[in-house]
């Protein structure tokens, strides 16, 4: 068991290399435009510009500045200075988790408390139209990325009927936190209530719950007692593997409506060309993914023995 958790350690910190690499890769080589000249305006003469490159460090080498960022990870935990405000890379990113982990966190109770209650209501009613209707719409779930559905919602909710706010902020109060987490929400929601739907359909056709049935137990004590906690395998496996998915679809999430979480930070680092933003932003990000796949891999190495044999 150690051998296999120290494995998967090393494996992440890879990943993580990777990450940064990528990340230093693209602020050096692919965006267009130059951090300096923004920060100086158009007209700013190139002796002034000069001035503020070397500040930021953008007068160095590349692989200069890549052992540095590295080195400053590594050593004193710094991922350095806004670009655009000068402040604690770090600092900022913290200011920011609260906001990103109460729309994730209120997004995915949402998807889980609801999609498992679609899920067993249509395997208990399977092949009525009950069940045709609530697969469907599930389908439709799916099919619509978030950048569609957003935008739909906020024209139906906000606009036409004006039973919404227009944007999500945490100080304003829980109401500005609906259609951010409902749209955010809706896929892994529909993605629940068709395995759980599946799980209970398998479920259910069992032995053991002829027998439950046979000795006189309620419909519901059968449903609910006996064939979902035996469903429940493969549905919490579709929640973990949808944690670290929700929490990366916050950052089209965050923009649309205006959430100010880590996404959002992100975005506007990458309009001001805020390099050590979005390097910090990225990484940040990639250690939850990374850090979530790890637990979710050690808990099922600790559940299922045969698996640390892969």
């Amino acid at each position: 068991m150690i051998g296999y958790i120290l494995r998967k350690i090393f494996y992440a910190l890879v990943v993580l290399w990777g990450v940064i690499t990528v990340s230093i890769v693209i602020t050096t080589f692919m965006l267009p435009g130059d951090p300096a000249r923004l920060q100086m305006a158009q007209r700013a003469d190139a002796e002034s510009i000069a001035a503020i490159r070397a500040k930021m460090g953008l007068d160095r080498p590349w692989y200069e500045r890549y052992a540095g960022f590295v080195g400053n990870i590594v050593l004193r935990q710094d991922l350095g200075r806004s670009f655009a405000t000068n402040r604690d890379v770090v600092e900022s990113i913290g200011e920011r988790i609260p906001a990103t982990a109460l729309l994730a966190g209120s997004a995915m109770l949402f998807a889980t408390i609801v999609g498992i209650c679609i899920g067993v209501v249509s395997s208990v009613r399977a092949h009525t139209w009950i069940d045709g209707g609530s697969m469907s719409l599930a389908l439709l779930g799916i099919s619509l990325p978030s950048y569609v559905t957003g935008p739909l919602l906020a024209l139906l909710f906000v606009t036409a009927w004006g039973l919404l706010p227009p944007s999500g902020y945490v100080s304003r109060g829980w109401e500005h936190l609906i259609l951010p987490a409902l749209t955010l929400g809706i896929r892994p929601l529909s993605i629940i209530a068709r395995v759980t739907r599946g799980a209970m359909l398998e479920t259910l056709d069992t032995d053991f719950i002829r027998t439950a049935r046979s000795k006189g137990l309620s419909e519901s004590a059968v449903v609910l007692k006996h064939a979902l906690r035996n469903a429940l395998n493969p549905v919490i496996t579709t929640i973990s593997g949808w944690v670290a998915a929700v929490l990366a679809g916050t950052f089209f999430i965050e923009y649309i409506f205006y959430w100010p979480g880590i996404g959002l930070l992100t975005i506007n680092a990458i309009n001001q060309l805020d390099y050590p933003m979005i390097q910090g932003t990225v990484l940040f990000t990639a250690v939850i993914f990374v850090l979530i796949n790890l637990l979710v891999d050690v808990a099922y190495a600790w559940l299922d023995p045969r698996v640390r044999m892969r």
